[in-house]
């Protein structure tokens, strides 16, 4: 099975997808699945846009918008991670991950899936300690602060992270896991990114969640980015086992971004047809989320897990066979992941020119996603961004984009309303006016004007999917237990190599294609005009361009 592992994508799908395209012609093979490790960028519209953690200069629609809008389709399964410069917000709606467009999906702040029996898991955003004891308190629209936690790595992915037994082929991380710079080339990383020494130094570079979880899972694999240069290492564990490390550049000209992985698997040796790629999910991973649900926090304090010596509280939640058995039946032997993807958000619809005014778009409100409630319905866990959102008295937003776009459809001008609907339709009270309209409007229903000569009667409530939904089986120990309770970037440069195996003490990368071979200049990977500085009082409406070789060319807080 063919995979190609891509470091930071920063929403340049289309220049990802025909670089494979191209490497697939030349070298007649087939890749069976892309990874993308963070800094995806799945920006559906401008409104999601202003929840990524970047200056407003820096801000880019990229291409993402339109495999979410349906105009293009990814043409190879797509798996990825979160990472520090992301869409927050519909991130936010798939906590335990989810398809953000159709062929591509999002594992989640934390995640294990199987792919044709190879176990992939993941674990999304970046580290900070002052955020790791939080629970998930953030929900759009953010203030700058929360813009940024929000995608800070927390103690109960990790820790569940953790409950894994020994098997996981595959990790993905934005981080690199700390220490990690012990067991390749140093010197070589140090004469390409030389800001790192310090930081090496002191044992600083890099996540010490990851580290610990290299310690204990041991995957052959581990796959990362952020760091924005291609970085090998072969990390020896006791009981001869190991792990080959490599972390990938950005997407751009003259940077090594992507690699191609071929691992074997059971059903390339039985002689008969290749079996479709598909995702199912880990049933180890999906017992884990049951059993530690009651840990979930949305507190803005610190929290602990719990641990050894602790009186009878349990510690230890890697699954029995029996609890395993009792959560496989709840998906009726079939942990097959679902095609349920739904457009919640309007998708992007650029104008002829270009040109937008981004002083007019603001953030968006939360939405609650049906696959999250879906999977939350079936597994009995909690949605912490529901969670958040009830603790804070904010309304539950489950509308998607489809039942908005029949509600304009199906609107009665006041004029021409003329039914009137049986007090059973309507299932309002003897509430007075007041009380009639506030229902109505919770519903979704416009109330409608009335005038001196005749009253007008509401319109009849039009069921949509959000209220077909099924509501989430709250768990009262859940509640009882919580709810009462960077670095330096390098000048914007993209050569593909192939995989190397590690070496302790140097990385010789041999080419598979030359850059020639790969057209890497005809994919346009060209650096942006700059716009004239307009006046102050008068300013400037920004022109969006797909291409982003200037963006994060300096660092923020993270």
């Amino acid at each position: 099975m063919k995979i190609a592992i891509e470091g930071c994508a920063h929403g340049e799908l289309e220049k990802i997808y025909d670089l494979i395209g191209s490497i697939q012609e030349e070298q007649n093979i087939t890749v069976d699945l892309l990874i993308c490790c963070g800094d995806f960028q799945s920006t559906r519209n401008l409104q999601d846009l202003q929840c990524m953690a970047v200056p407003q200069k820096h801000l880019d629609m990229c291409s993402f918008y339109k495999y979410y809008s349906g105009e293009k389709k990814a043409p190879i399964l797509t798996l990825f991670i979160g990472g520090n410069h992301e869409a927050s917000n519909y991130l936010q709606e798939l906590p335990y991950g989810g398809w953000v467009a159709p062929n591509i999906y999002y594992l989640g702040y934390a995640g294990v899936v199987d792919c044709n029996g190879i176990r992939i898991g993941g674990i999304s955003g970046i580290y900070k300690g002052h955020d790791f004891l939080k629970g998930r308190f953030e929900f759009p629209p953010y203030d700058e602060g929360s813009k940024r936690s929000v995608y800070h790595q927390r103690q109960i992915d990790v820790f569940r992270l953790k409950q894994l037994s020994p098997g996981v082929d595959i990790m993905l991380s934005h981080d690199w896991p700390r220490g990690i710079t012990r067991h390749g080339n140093e010197t070589q990383l140090l004469r390409f990114k030389p800001a790192f020494r310090e930081d090496i130094e002191s044992n600083r570079l890099g996540s010490m969640p990851c580290e610990e979880l290299l310690r204990k899972l041991q995957p052959p694999y581990w796959f990362a980015a952020h760091l924005h240069c291609k970085f090998a290492a072969l990390v020896e564990h006791p009981g001869e086992r190991c792990t080959k490390f490599l972390a990938l550049d950005k997407c751009l000209p003259k940077r090594r971004f992507l690699q191609i992985l071929d691992i074997p698997i059971a059903e390339d040796g039985d002689g008969g047809e290749a079996k479709p790629v598909q995702l199912k999910y880990d049933l180890e991973w999906l017992t884990v989320l049951n059993l530690t649900n009651h840990l979930i926090s949305i507190r803005t304090t610190n929290g602990y897990m719990p641990g050894e010596g602790g009186g009878g509280e349990r510690f230890n939640f890697t699954p029995s066979e029996e609890e395993k058995a009792k959560v496989l039946e709840r998906f009726g032997n079939d942990l097959t992941i679902p095609d349920n993807f739904v457009r919640i958000a309007e998708p992007y619809q650029p104008n002829e020119d270009g040109t937008v005014d981004m002083r007019s778009i603001e953030q968006p409100q939360a939405y609650l996603n049906p696959q999250t409630t879906a999977l939350c319905d079936k597994l009995n866990i909690d949605d912490p961004l529901r969670l958040a959102m009830l603790m804070t008295g904010h309304k539950l937003n489950t509308s998607t984009y489809v039942d908005r776009q029949c509600d304009k459809e199906e609107e009665v001008p006041v004029k021409a309303a003329t039914r009137v609907p049986n007090a059973d339709q309507l299932e309002l009270g003897d509430e007075d006016d007041d009380d009639e309209a506030a229902v109505e409007m919770e519903k979704g229903i416009e109330p409608l004007e009335s005038s001196p000569d005749k009253p007008q009667t509401p319109v009849q409530p039009k069921l949509s999917l959000s209220s077909l939904l099924p509501e989430p089986k709250w768990r009262q120990d859940a509640h009882d237990s919580d709810l009462s309770t960077t670095l330096n970037d390098s000048t914007p440069n993209c050569s593909l190599l192939s995989l190397p195996t590690p070496q302790k003490t140097g990385d010789n990368d041999t080419s598979i294609l030359s850059e020639s071979a790969l057209a890497v200049n005809d994919l346009n990977l060209s650096s942006p005009v700059q716009q004239q500085e307009q006046q102050q009082d008068n300013p400037p409406v920004k022109k969006f361009k797909r291409r982003n070789e200037t963006i994060y060319a300096k660092d923020d807080s993270d």
